[in-house]
């Protein structure tokens, strides 16, 4: 949004949009580097900014964060294969598993992922119905045995866990996103912004991101040319120059998630640098971003403050994970 006001406005003009669109995060020229930008240090408003917020997006607190570089984009399927061949890693998905039935009982189980299903009309809409446990999903094969990522080398890395992620990430000698360094990455300097591109509805103006646009999960209008996940830099970056910051696919977060971290935040003082490191009863990591599943009737996980999380275990279609690193 900036980078339009400064084509299209005098000085004056400009310095008037900033007292209504106020910068956070020391906003300035970001510094690019091997695929890496420098988010500089500073402080914002972090928390929930339009009525699809949720509970858990409350209290809206400021936080501060040292400087810390952030991929450019999601980690790719070149990328990670890379890091596969170089170490002979075998991913969450791709290993056999026991569980426990309703009654108790232990089922083992073959290798294999969750893949999203579109519903027929007239099918009960939920999780249970349009997700699907398929055996031989995995990174590889993201849609199952059939599937396959050749000719996909930069698209994002999905049907990866949270633990796939984090081993990735030491590898590459870098490590996840905390949530907060997440949120003030995707903002891009704007404050009180609802998407990284300001307040105008998803839906409105021209294509934003990789989202499901239709009736979810009957009917997908494809308005942003993709089903699933587009490659790498299809859509236009945020204000530091991030892409899918919104949409395409989640991504993994360091933090452990809790209903009530944001207010035991406020009560605790703790807002320089701030990291989930307790998991409550349900033991899920903190996702980012929204998906190409994602819908304002839905989810809104697009919104630069929404929050969702998954057990880190769990590898799915939609999700992926980019990578951070200290600054020196």
């Amino acid at each position: 949004m900036l980078n339009t006001l400064k084509q299209y406005v005098s000085v004056g003009q400009f310095c008037f949009a900033l007292m209504l669109f106020p910068l956070s995060c020391n906003q300035r020229e970001v510094k690019k580097e091997k695929g890496m930008l420098l988010i500089p240090a500073g402080s914002f408003d972090m928390g929930g900014d339009n009525y699809q917020a949720r509970a858990d997006e409350f209290p809206k607190h400021k936080v501060t964060l040292d400087a810390f570089w952030i991929d450019e984009t999601e980690v790719t399927n070149a990328q990670f294969r890379k890091f596969v061949e170089a170490t002979k890693y075998i991913t969450t998905a791709e290993k056999d598993f026991e569980y426990a039935d309703n009654e108790g009982k232990t089922v083992h189980q073959k290798a294999g992922s969750l893949v999203f299903n579109m519903l027929k009309p007239g099918t009960e809409a939920n999780p249970n119905t349009w997700w699907q446990f398929m055996e031989g999903a995995n990174w590889k094969h993201p849609e199952g045995p059939n599937s396959t990522i050749e000719g996909k080398d930069n698209y994002p890395v999905v049907q990866v866990s949270w633990y796939d992620a984090d081993a990735y990430c030491k590898w590459a000698g870098k490590r996840l996103p905390t949530e907060a360094e997440w949120e003030c990455a995707a903002r891009g300097g704007l404050a009180g912004n609802v998407y990284f591109w300001g307040n105008e509805k998803v839906t409105d103006g021209k294509v934003k991101c990789n989202v499901w646009n239709g009736d979810f999960p009957y009917e997908n209008t494809l308005k942003d040319g993709y089903e699933k996940s587009a490659p790498v830099k299809s859509f236009t970056p945020n204000n530091y120059g991030l892409y899918d910051m919104a949409g395409n696919v989640w991504e993994w977060c360091s933090d452990w998630y809790g209903k009530q971290y944001y207010q035991n935040c406020a009560e605790s003082g703790n807002f320089k640098n701030p990291e989930n490191k307790e998991p409550d009863a349900d033991a899920e990591k903190i996702v980012r971003s929204g998906s190409f599943l994602c819908n304002d009737s839905y989810c809104s996980g697009f919104r630069v403050a929404a929050r969702m999380k998954s057990t880190a275990e769990t590898s799915l279609e939609h999700t992926g994970f980019r990578c951070v690193k200290n600054a020196e």
